[in-house]
């Protein structure tokens, strides 16, 4: 897969974006009015996180990204925006004064998380309206179209943008959460880790059960493709063929934050630059491999993946 097939993949990403913050600081002492540490910050951080972390990991690849999605009228969102223009990715954000942008502020010191504070809560219906309507007028220019969801709310019309794409003949990936994946009936692959499935299908006591639980579930929401990320074992594509497993590349695990992110991104770049999605496991499995090497949310560019 040249460089030119991959600029040529359009990737859209519609989904829940959140601005993830990090806090770095000194911890020298213990707070005298709770045995808490005091944390002195030195240096602050801001990224990209959620699905504009997804975008992101497109883009560094080499793909002409698009992100979709619904914030809040505020700081966060405007600086979320700004983070994100400059990387290349067109934005389309809809924005309602009503929401709150999601943000994660990570306090880091002595070289661990010592906490997480969470900002968000659920967009109106009537900005969403507006987001279905743009998706609409974006789906005809993109090659894969790929579903980020982190369980904001900023899905809620999911299965009526998956008809939409499916009608349209577009290769659909999700990256799912919750108990109920029926609104992502017949999307082209879903890309669930072994906790989220399990939510979904139960424990599994061997491969061949779960096999057949995974199976069942893919019929049953006629899915072409579940990709099940298995963390130090690798992962596994099953399809209607059976099932292809690639085992995890040896290397020093250094932070998972964001992995599933460049597993589905690297996924849905190769697809939608003429990759068939058996061909492109091995190597969504490699880019996965790559990132945890890497602290907090990252991404993985051309030259490594290929190197």
């Amino acid at each position: 897969m040249t460089k030119t097939h991959i600029a040529a993949s359009r990737v859209l990403v519609v989904g829940d974006v959140m601005l993830d913050r990090y806090w770095y600081g000194a911890v020298d002492r213990i707070s005298p009015e709770a045995p808490v540490p005091v944390v002195r910050i030195t240096r602050e951080e801001e990224r990209c996180g959620g699905a504009a972390n997804v975008a992101l990991n497109a883009a560094t690849l080499g793909a002409q990204a698009s992100l979709l999605t619904v914030v809040g009228d505020d700081e966060a969102s405007h600086k979320l925006e700004a983070l994100v223009a400059t990387t290349g990715i067109r934005t389309h954000f809809g924005r309602d004064a009503a929401l709150k942008t999601t943000v994660k502020l990570r306090i880091i010191g002595r070289q661990q998380q010592l906490i997480r504070l969470d900002f968000e809560n659920t967009p109106p219906s009537e900005v969403l309206a507006t987001q279905t309507a743009t998706f609409s007028t974006l789906l005809p220019v993109h090659d894969a179209i790929l579903f980020s969801d982190y369980g904001k709310g900023g899905l809620a019309h999911v299965s009526d943008m998956i008809t939409a794409a499916r009608a349209a003949g577009k290769p659909i990936f999700i990256d799912p959460k919750g108990s109920d994946y029926s609104r992502y009936r017949q999307a082209t692959v879903i890309t669930p880790n072994r906790a989220e499935l399990q939510q979904v299908v139960g424990a599994w006591v061997h491969e061949a059960d779960l096999q057949a639980k995974v199976q069942a579930l893919r019929e049953q929401l006629a899915l072409d493709a579940v990709l099940l990320t298995r963390s130090e074992e690798g992962m596994t594509l099953f399809d209607a063929q059976g099932h292809l497993h690639v085992s995890a590349q040896a290397r020093e695990v250094f932070d998972v934050t964001g992995a599933g992110d460049t597993v589905i991104a690297t996924m849905a770049t190769l697809v939608g630059a003429g990759m068939t999605l058996r061909d492109a496991v091995p190597m969504a499995n490699r880019a996965g491999g790559i990132v945890v090497g890497k602290f907090g949310t990252a991404t993985v560019s051309y030259e490594e993946l290929f190197a």
